[in-house]
């Protein structure tokens, strides 16, 4: 036998009103079931917590040993109850959500903000990764939620669904007014300084692999850069960069265009656990997602020509 919430609650009323008939309305409990828990209680303890008078009650040495106790218990399990409660109202809470870099400067960031403007009190955690490495975070539960990248058949996860949620092209971007054409092919494109992304970069790796598929050696002006680097190299005319189309949204010092015979495309993906429900800021989270996703593909957006959301039940 353990005490209960419930016989620690009716000792700390007694203790405060000093009288049973008080205390039993109080609780609006009838008399002798409020007498019942309390000598459950005293039967647990193997002691008297309080002295009984006809003119009602006072405190053992037991029950003063006690008293602080029992508050600090019920008040705990108060606290438990009502951060329960407010996580079930998004009024607190975690995410953590991974990405790639490319789509943490894009989707990602319009994603939290509008979350953020929604549910300010609940923590965000954002990790940076290939999709490889998302995908393994996922299923060691240090994420709750990743955006991954895929190109043709992916190899399926144990444990994770993915779930298609666009599909983007890349674009060739310049320096603002730079007179750069609004179309290249492959052949084109190889044929301009460029600047290239680390070799760990996944969009790096599909590049190259087009490159060699056709035969090609692109010129690079500039190579081994992360996402703000080459975003900033490009600004600066070093060169032009090969990047997903989201990439150049509100980006005034950067221009477009269609990468053309062959274009390249990728798919963005929701992975999520399929063995685990989410949390309720996680499933909020991910409906965000979507929205957003819904959002800047419309028809007649900026992106609707190179963005196509893939359709969900």
């Amino acid at each position: 036998m353990t005490m209960k919430l419930d016989q620690l609650r009716s000792f700390e009323m007694v203790a405060r009103v000093g009288h049973f008939t008080r205390a039993a309305e109080e609780l609006y409990l009838a008399q002798p079931s409020l007498s019942r828990q309390i000598a459950a209680l005293e039967a647990h303890l193997g002691t008297e917590l309080f002295h009984r008078r006809p003119s009602g009650v006072t405190l053992t040495n037991a029950g003063e040993l006690l008293l602080p106790i029992a508050r600090r218990m019920l008040g705990d399990a108060q606290a438990a109850h009502d951060q329960i409660q407010e996580l079930a109202g998004l009024r607190r809470g975690r995410v953590r959500l991974g990405a790639p870099p490319t789509l943490c400067v894009s989707l990602v960031a319009d994603v939290l903000a509008a979350f953020r403007s929604a549910y300010p009190g609940v923590e965000l955690h954002i990790t940076e990764g290939g999709s490889r490495f998302l995908v393994e975070a996922l299923n060691e539960s240090t994420l709750d939620l990743a955006l991954v990248v895929t190109r043709g058949t992916d190899p399926s996860v144990p444990g994770t669904e993915l779930v298609p949620l666009l599909s983007e092209e890349l674009v060739v971007i310049s320096a603002a007014k730079s007179g750069s054409p609004e179309e290249f092919t492959l052949e084109e494109l190889a044929r301009v300084p460029q600047v290239a992304f680390n070799r760990s970069y996944e969009l790096r790796v599909a590049t190259d692999a087009a490159f060699s598929a056709a035969g090609l050696e692109p010129l690079i002006a500039v190579e081994g850069g992360e996402m703000d680097a080459v975003l900033r190299f490009v600004e600066r005319g070093l060169g032009v960069a090969v990047v997903p189309a989201m990439v150049v949204i509100d980006r005034p010092g950067l221009q477009s265009a269609r990468l053309v015979r062959p274009s390249l495309t990728r798919t963005v993906n929701l992975a999520r656990r399929n063995d685990v429900g989410p949390s309720a800021a996680a499933a909020a989270m991910q409906q965000f997602i979507f929205d957003t996703v819904d959002r800047l593909a419309a028809p007649g957006t900026e992106l609707s020509r190179l963005v196509t959301a893939a359709p969900r039940n």
